[in-house]
């Protein structure tokens, strides 16, 4: 679905991201490791042309439309969610500005957005602060599916959550992928959760590429001494 070539994104003297060539293909999860400041949110921005690399491309396959096809679910559901407007407006959002459904059936598109990430209907009508932190996120998943997004990047989804909520979130995304046919860019710094949802796995280090392979190769038998030590960091291991 997405191939990238030979990208690169520096900021001053920091290179951010150092020649990444990397492929996604249609249907599945990568999963996308590396500690805090190795590059993954700045090439998740420029998979969503929300920057322009340096020098490289990213070619798009089965995507019409980037802006509305491409979405991104957020770490903190709390920071991405308007306070002011409620959670039926805040999913509705999406459907009004790319104009994909008449105004009269807007409320009923959402009332099945909600009942697919497993919320009340009810909760159109509430405010994000009157929701939990799962709640809140099941709303931003709600929200990136509104625009019939084909392609999700789900950057640190369950990382803000306690362990039991990040168990129910994972299994909403695993059931949602083979439900809608999505594909998944999914980022985290925590190997295990990776596993759970990923068919392949991208370590990246201080913005470059250092390993990429099977689930089951990378998590068992990685190459990289620096795999081995996010993997030996990692609660569940």
């Amino acid at each position: 679905m997405i191939e990238i070539s030979n990208l690169t994104k520096k900021y001053g003297e920091l290179v951010a991201v150092n020649d990444v060539s990397l492929t996604i293909k249609q249907g599945e999860t990568l999963g996308l490791v590396g500690e805090s400041g190795s590059g993954k949110s700045t090439l998740a921005r420029l998979i969503l042309k929300l920057i322009e690399p340096d020098s490289g491309r990213i070619d798009y396959q089965g995507i019409g439309n980037i802006r509305r096809e491409c979405q991104i679910v957020f770490q903190d559901p709390q920071n991405s969610l308007n306070p002011r407007i409620r959670v039926g407006e805040a999913i509705a959002e999406p459907i009004v500005i790319h104009r994909l459904l008449p105004k009269s059936a807007i409320n009923d598109r959402v009332a099945a957005l909600l009942e697919m990430v497993k919320l009340p209907i009810v909760y159109a009508k509430r405010f994000p602060h009157e929701l939990s932190g799962g709640e809140r996120q099941r709303v931003g998943i709600a929200r990136a599916l509104a625009s019939e997004a084909k392609f999700l990047i789900l950057d640190e989804p369950v990382s803000a959550l306690d362990v039991f909520i990040q168990v129910e979130v994972l299994k909403l995304l695993k059931e949602l992928k083979a439900r809608l046919g999505l594909t998944y860019l999914f980022i985290a710094h925590d190997l295990s959760v990776i596993g759970y949802l990923s068919d392949r796995i991208a370590v990246m280090k201080e913005g470059r590429l250092i390993e990429l392979g099977d689930k089951k190769a990378v998590l068992i038998s990685p190459r990289e001494e620096y795999t081995r030590k996010l993997l030996a960091a990692s609660p569940r291991f």
